[in-house]
């Protein structure tokens, strides 16, 4: 996706497929004083890039600069909207209740969640902001899709202003139970923005549960199977849609000539008979210090030798300015270093830790040579990482091992699952995982590549839009 800013753009747009998310699915480039846009990194652009374009869709969301307003602009056949915000407001909705409040609740509290009126404050006018760009672009009978957690206010505040919307949202994360949600003050309103919904889609069957349940204990609203009822009589739909990857193009740019060649170079580098290998962004929900520690034990114990395995973790900047996270940072460079200077030996170091963004060929290159991946987020909506590794694996090879608690491991049944608080359990896998017959492996990875090829991200987005399109539920029945 490519395309210029300029003076001439219009001061807006209209369409019939409108998506609302945080961020626009672009980044700036600066060459020679001339403003561009490329295609931002991740799935979800993909996945709909076919229908915004049959649609003359537009895409709603922040451009990533604080303190400065953009008119709409196009890019590559989209629509974009910038919303503005400003530095303030960056710090108070999106760094403040979205993830320093919002995000460890919906992940189990595995950091302490803080509530600050203030926060809130922000997070309602932003969500009010990017409802009113909605019911301006919105042409009449039009299909709203809002994404994820920074926005749950969004539907019910654009369906008072356009009652002939027809409002997707999809929870990009993890929902959690009634016991959790509970502590935020905000909780009906949460409840009640999203109910705003014709069609409200989590990853889990148990995160679409969890919400159906607090509508009926918290709010009275009548529930019968996945669908509800709302005080004014409008019947809507709460379901689990598990979202997936371009499972095709991450398998062709795994065997490009360019990432062969390059994972190559890599294995020569790395010079170990046994590759294993974790990306994440770095956060405290993705078990890096418990998977760090799992794996310093092991070569501690003699169970892994320096000479002969490699434990590749790179740690995606993530949030840097929330302290939680600089703590996270250290603790895990801590670690690591402890780890490395105590099982090192000259030229050979157990770990190597990379805290950087990668390249996608170079992440395709990376899963090409690992041997066993090692996925162990403490809680995942999904983690499409997992299902990256498997469409880019050659000739069924390689291994899985993957959280319980990560989203994808209901789909991805065949992997070697772990609770990722129990590092024993979890040291024994690994090694079960590098040690189980060529045969066992190759059957586990068909089955795992079949589903992930099987269950796209064009799927998952057809699906969702298709029922959203025939929505029909049924009448609840009250309980």
């Amino acid at each position: 996706m490519n395309g210029n800013s300029s003076n001439g753009s219009p001061e807006s747009y209209t369409a019939s497929f409108v998506v609302v998310a945080n961020r626009l699915p672009v980044e700036r480039v600066q060459n020679d004083g001339e403003t561009s846009w490329r295609t931002a990194p991740g799935g979800l652009v993909t996945a709909l890039e076919p229908v915004m374009k049959a649609n003359e869709g537009a895409w709603i969301g922040w451009h990533g600069a604080p303190d400065e307003t953009l008119s709409p602009f196009e890019a590559d056949g989209i629509k974009l909207v910038p919303v503005p915000l400003s530095a303030g407001e960056v710090e108070e909705y999106y760094e403040g209740m979205s993830n320093a409040t919002l995000w460890p609740l919906y992940h189990d509290s595995v950091a302490f969640p803080e509530f600050h009126r203030e926060w809130w404050d922000a997070y309602v006018a932003i969500n009010r902001r990017f409802a009113d760009a909605a019911a301006q672009t919105a042409e009449p009978d039009a299909t709203v899709w809002v994404q994820d957690y920074q926005l749950q206010l969004v539907p019910q505040m654009l369906r008072d202003q356009r009652p002939d919307l027809k409002i997707g949202f999809f929870l990009h994360i993890p929902f959690p139970p009634a016991e959790l949600f509970q502590q935020l003050p905000w909780r009906r309103q949460i409840l009640e923005g999203l109910a705003g919904s014709d069609l409200v889609g989590f990853q889990t069957p148990s995160a679409a549960h969890n919400y159906l349940r607090l509508l009926r204990t918290a709010l009275g609203y009548a529930t019968k199977r996945d669908g509800f009822s709302t005080p004014d009589g409008r019947h809507a739909r709460a379901a689990a849609y598990p979202i997936s990857i371009d499972s095709e193009a991450f398998e062709s740019l795994s065997n490009s000539p360019e990432v062969v060649a390059r994972a190559k170079e890599l294995r020569q580098e790395l010079d170990a008979k046994t590759v294993f290998f974790g990306v994440d962004r770095l956060d405290y929900t993705k078990g890096l210090r418990q998977r760090i520690r799992a794996f310093g034990e092991l070569f501690k114990d003699g169970e892994l030798d320096p000479d002969e395995a490699v434990f590749v973790q790179v740690a995606t900047p993530s949030r840097e300015r929330v302290e939680e996270y600089k703590r996270l940072r250290d603790d895990i460079e801590l670690l690591v270093g402890r780890i490395n200077g105590d099982m090192g030996r000259v030229g050979r170091a157990p770990i190597t830790y990379l805290h950087t963004s990668l390249p996608r060929a170079e992440m395709a290159a990376m899963y090409r040579i690992a041997d066993v991946m090692v996925v162990t987020p403490l809680r995942d909506g999904m983690n499409l990482v997992a299902k990256e590794y498997l469409a880019c694996r050659p000739g069924n090879t390689g291994a899985l091992v993957l959280s319980e608690f990560a989203g994808a491991a209901l789909e991805l049944k065949r992997s070697y699952q772990v609770n990722p608080y129990d590092i024993n359990g979890m040291k024994e896998t690994i090694l079960q995982a590098m040690n189980d017959s060529p045969d066992r492996k190759r059957r586990r990875m068909r089955a795992l590549r079949r589903q992930v090829f099987t269950h796209d991200i064009n799927r998952w987005a057809e699906t969702f839009l298709h029922d959203l399109a025939v929505h029909d539920p049924d009448e609840p029945d009250a309980d």
